[in-house]
């Protein structure tokens, strides 16, 4: 089923010739990397971001195109399909306005209506919808009257039954109904029956809350969500539904000097509160279900996106320590590369062995000669900071003491991965090791890990597991294919987020990389079983060669582009080496002179001649913590300290300030402007400057505001 791409460039706000392309390009079989990077004039430009946007909603519209179809089939299959109601069902651009117009045509279960259209009182429910100005309901009703039908006030009674099931049933009246609730409705919550204010423990905040559907907070309404999940708290639309039904009344022609209008006032009273508003409440909170969960889901994404793109210590040695207190600290000594030389176990926070196991650590870095000491965040981190830099004060050629995130380092250290590289090592130093490397290279070690142990979500634990982890793949996968891949040292984790390459085809390459060498050429990927023609047009421009066959290979310009980059240097009387980063050569390539590439192709060419293989990560810069602060307890108000972003939620932003609890800056401390997301501000991984507000040491809290620059 196609998807037409019109209706999707309008929705979204795109020129509708990319998005086009974009869907043409994607049923061909390419992947969103590929045609963000290698199909810029096809697409006009549009990022991932717009391209993935468009493939979301051309994935909405099959799904709805495909219910439309069945509701079609159905009511086609019972006789009913006239071409008003197919013009309709057609027209329809939401799935709540197609399931309204073919409510009355589903099969039903057993209804108080049902019951009373079997008594045959559809008739006298006809007289109550036409609002005859003349007539009298009871001397109607009790014409129907007999065995089954005791007396005239059960006539009307079934009669009304009727009728308030084809208000509800009407696609007009639900729409303004559900119109009404989305304007004037709010979320509300107290606690469960049974349950008191006192038992609510976390929930307390919302034992006697509401606030409008439409404006609800996503972090807000999860964390409803959550109470009601552990049984504590009760949550429900609130509508004043005597007053949604008065609104409603023009809707089902209402007559109030009618002597059938009582009867219509009472039954679409009836309407409204037993069956418009339960079923519209259902499905507005699983409206706004589905949007929180959409916006936790896109800021745990780009908090993930920040994280995986934090910059790189780089290629240089590190020796990386696991603290602990009574276990000791595992110390790791890593080359450039990230291959483990060393490991050995220190004990210095046991009363009695520092200064010997000081000895030890200063033997241990001036054997393996590090840039860089990595120390875990965790228990023990800022103790053992403050040892090794006492330990290293003073002496010459010192390397920088970074402490380093270990969110996610025992999920690695217990993994398939972590096994398979390292059977024979201890989970504390394979954590150790993953410590050094997420300093080397962020991006090349996290991809190993589950995002969802890493820290950086806003209640991801309430979201629905299929849809964050396809937004995270996405996510991962865009990263690794923007900063792109070393081809002779990356791990099948790593290789498999490239366009096109997958777990089982990463193992074949790491496999044949092991067994014949490091490959000479991106071309020598398709010597390896599996990877065709199809595969290697998506790969082959996010892989890197350093020293290559082809001078290109280390850079980012796609093999399919070699042929018109050496007919470029041939015109400049060079050769493609020597026009790599030649500054006067590289600006006399025109966009004009080279119709074939196209001015967006030939902005990215002549970025990657200019700096082939760049990084598009910014510098490492180490976070100061202060020494004299290990703990919530060495705090006070008024202190002004650096900080690290850890965590970027709806309501403001996390920091690590070194005392083993994250602070929170509110969004409301976050600037002096007003700011709508925390993200203008800060992203995960900042080094930013706070002032200590408040600290409660009892409930472990402590409230920030963000210094801005002058």
């Amino acid at each position: 089923m196609t998807v037409a791409a019109p209706p999707i460039a309008r929705t979204l706000d795109l020129p509708p010739r990319g998005v086009k392309a974009v869907l043409k390009l994607l049923a061909d079989g390419n992947t969103v990397p590929f045609i963000a990077r290698y199909r810029k004039e096809a697409t006009g430009g549009l990022d991932e971001v717009a391209i993935g946007r468009v493939r979301t909603e051309a994935d909405r519209r099959k799904v709805l195109d495909e219910r439309r179809a069945t509701i079609l089939s159905a009511i086609e299959g019972q006789g009913k399909l006239t071409a008003h109601l197919r013009a309709q069902l057609e027209d329809a651009a939401e799935k709540s306005t197609l399931e309204d117009l073919y409510l009355p045509f589903k099969q039903k279960r057993q209804t108080r209506a049902t019951k009373a259209h079997a008594l045959g009182l559809e008739p006298l429910a006809r007289q109550i919808l036409a609002q005859h100005r003349t007539g009298d309901p009871v001397r109607e009703a009790r014409r129907f009257v007999g065995a089954k039908v005791a007396n005239a006030d059960a006539a009307l009674a079934g009669a009304r039954d009727i009728v308030a099931e084809h208000i509800a049933e009407q696609a007009g009246v639900r729409a303004r109904a559900r119109s009404l609730c989305r304007q004037h409705g709010r979320i509300a919550s107290a606690p469960k029956r049974g349950v008191k204010v006192d038992e609510l423990g976390v929930f307390r905040d919302y034992a006697e809350h509401a606030e409008p559907l439409h404006r609800i907070p996503s972090h807000r309404y999860l964390a409803m969500c959550r109470g009601e999940d552990q049984g504590k708290l009760r949550v429900y639309l609130d509508i004043d539904r005597e007053r949604l039904a008065r609104a409603m009344a023009p809707q089902v022609n209402y007559q109030r000097h009618s002597p059938f209008g009582p009867q219509l006032k009472e039954a679409l009273i009836d309407s409204v509160k037993r069956i418009i508003a339960p079923a519209l409440e259902r499905e507005l909170r699983a409206g706004l279900r589905e949007r929180t969960e959409d916006q936790a889901t896109h800021v745990f994404a780009q908090n993930l996106e920040d994280l995986l793109l934090a910059a790189p210590f780089g290629q240089r040695a590190v020796v990386a320590i696991d603290p602990g207190f009574r276990s000791g600290c595992k110390l790791v000594a890593l080359d450039p590369t990230g291959a483990l030389k060393a490991h050995t176990t220190l004990h210095p926070h046991t009363r009695g062995k520092q200064e010997r196991e000081t000895e030890q650590l200063l033997l241990f870095v001036d054997r393996h000669r590090p840039d860089a000491v990595a120390i875990g965040s965790g228990t023990a981190g800022r103790e053992t900071e403050t040892w090794v830099r006492d330990a290293l004060s003073g002496r010459p050629n010192t390397p920088i003491v970074v402490l380093v995130s270990e969110a996610g380092a025992s999920v690695y250290s217990a993994s398939a991965i972590a096994r398979a590289e390292f059977p024979d090592l201890d989970l504390t130093v394979r954590g150790a090791i993953s410590i050094g490397r997420r300093l080397q290279d962020p991006l090349a070690e996290l991809v190993k890990i589950d995002p969802a142990a890493l820290g950086v979500g806003q209640y991801q634990h309430d979201l629905r597991a299929t849809r964050l982890e396809a937004a995270l793949d996405d996510t991962v996968s865009r990263c690794v294919n923007r900063v792109g891949v070393e081809l002779n040292t990356a791990s099948a984790p790593l290789l498999e987020r490239v366009a096109g390459i997958g777990p089982a085809l990463a193992k074949r390459i790491v496999a044949q990389r092991q067994a014949s060498g490091p490959f000479q050429s991106r071309a020598a990927l398709q010597a390896v079983k599996g990877l065709g023609d199809r595969t290697f047009e998506q790969c082959a421009g996010f892989v890197r060669v350093r020293g290559g066959a082809h001078p290109l290979d280390a850079s980012a310009v796609h093999p399919e582009r070699y042929a018109v980059v050496e007919r470029m240097a041939q015109a400049l009387n060079t050769s493609v080496a020597e026009l790599m980063g030649d500054e006067v050569r590289i600006k006399q390539l025109q966009a004009s002179d080279w119709p074939e590439v196209g001015a967006l192709t030939m902005a990215d060419i002549q970025a990657e001649l200019r700096r082939p293989g760049r990084d598009p990560r910014a510098d490492f810069e180490a976070p100061q913590f202060r020494d004299d602060l290990h703990s919530i307890e060495d705090l006070s108000r008024g202190m002004q300290l650096q900080a690290v972003v850890t965590n970027v939620a709806a309501f403001g932003a996390f920091v690590d300030l070194g005392v083993h609890c994250d602070g929170l800056i509110h969004i409301s401390k976050l600037a002096r402007r007003r700011v709508h997301d925390p993200r203008e501000v800060v992203r995960v991984g900042e080094v930013v400057n706070v002032e200590v507000l408040e600290v409660d040491v009892a409930r472990k809290r402590i409230s920030l505001v963000r210094i801005e620059d002058s």
